[in-house]
Order: C-alpha cells, then structure tokens, then sequence
C-alpha cells in the first residue's frame, strides 16, 4: 500500500541541541558546508520602560529543525530539467537520480527550504533521503532516533495529521502553499505566524 511519510516536529520540546543536525551530517558523511537538517533559532521582542525607569522583557525565542519535506507538490521536482529529482509513488520520498543530474541547481533554486544542495566534488546535487535504507528496515530516520527531547517523529501524513493537528508553518519558514510540505508542527506557545512574524533568524549563517 503507497503512503505519504512525513515529519512531525515538536517545536514545545526542542532545546536547540542540534543533535538531529549532527546525527544527519554522520549518517551521510557531509563535508562541510553541507548540511540536510538545519536549526534555525528565531527571536525578537523588546523591553518597555515603566513610569519608575524598570524595565519590563516582552522577548521570545525558538528553534525550528528542518530538512527536505518532501512535499506533496515539490517544486524540485518541477524545476528538474533532467529528471533527476523523483518522488517515490510508494513512500513520497523525494530523491535525486545522480546517475542522471546534471548540477543545473535549478532545484536548489526552486526550493523555498533550501532542501536540495550541490556536491561540488561530485558536481551533483543532494539532498535528504528520509533514510530510506533505515526506513526500509523498519528504524526511524538517523534525525528522528538523535533526538534527546523526542521532539522529533515521523510517520504516514495522514496519521501525523490526525494525531497533531495540520499546521505546516510558522515563521521563519515559508508559505506552505507553495509546495505542500509533509510536515506537521506542535507550535512553541511563543510561535510567531508565517508571514507575519515579529522576530528574525538569529543563526543566518549556519543555514
């Protein structure tokens, strides 16, 4: 039987560690500079000063782990010229034929995540598998089995959805509606709305 699997990320529970992160860079062996899970940290607010010269915080912050969707509609796959960039009819596992790649970097383009990332040795693109090999012997992607707080799970959408709720963004991360991404978010109770957040990223540069 075809399935959608998906992610679901408890934002309530994550510390920022970055262990799925590391735990991603180690199964695959990523150099640096190439990174399929990334955490990104988003903060703002400000102080107000009372009548007395107190100060008065009213700031936030929390982290967003994040990685290849793969998306109900990619628009990797769309922007593909070769037809390297596949969705799987059986799982929705969207992955790259480097046999047939040609390092256009049209996907990478096109993605509003950021998902898929050019291999320079190899002049390809790569990008998250959803550890199809652990998935096929039934373990939990090498992200989802790091994580020290189990703010990570995964799972057919459609079950992720019934159990968590449908809600696919918050802010920093883009419009849902470009891409449908098969991700679920339990909101952190300082959640900023997507599109319309209050805060910045405060970690560009390891994004």
């Amino acid at each position: 039987m075809s399935q959608q699997l998906g992610f679901f990320f408890d934002q309530t529970r994550c510390t920022g560690c970055k262990a799925c992160q590391v735990a991603c860079k180690d199964k695959h062996d990523l150099p640096v500079g190439r990174t399929w899970r990334r955490v990104a940290e988003y903060a703002g607010g400000s102080f107000a000063t009372g009548p007395d010269g107190s100060f008065s915080p009213s700031v936030f912050a929390y982290y967003t782990s994040i990685a290849c969707n793969h998306c109900a509609d990619p628009a990797c796959v769309r922007a593909c010229p070769s037809t390297a960039m596949r969705k799987d009819p059986g799982t929705g596992i969207v992955s790259i034929d480097q046999s047939v790649c040609i390092g256009c970097r049209y996907c990478e383009w096109a993605c509003p995540y950021g998902a898929p990332q050019y291999d320079p040795a190899a002049k390809v693109m790569s990008k998250c598998d959803f550890c199809a090999d652990l998935i096929a012997d039934g373990k939990p992607p090498a992200c989802v089995a790091a994580c020290p707080t189990r703010a990570l799970d995964y799972g057919d959408i459609e079950d992720l959805e019934r159990e968590h709720g449908t809600l696919r963004a918050v802010a920093p991360l883009p419009d849902p509606d470009i891409t449908r991404p098969c991700l679920i978010i339990n909101p952190h109770r300082d959640a900023q709305p997507q599109g319309h957040g209050a805060g910045s990223v405060a970690n560009p540069k390891e994004l």
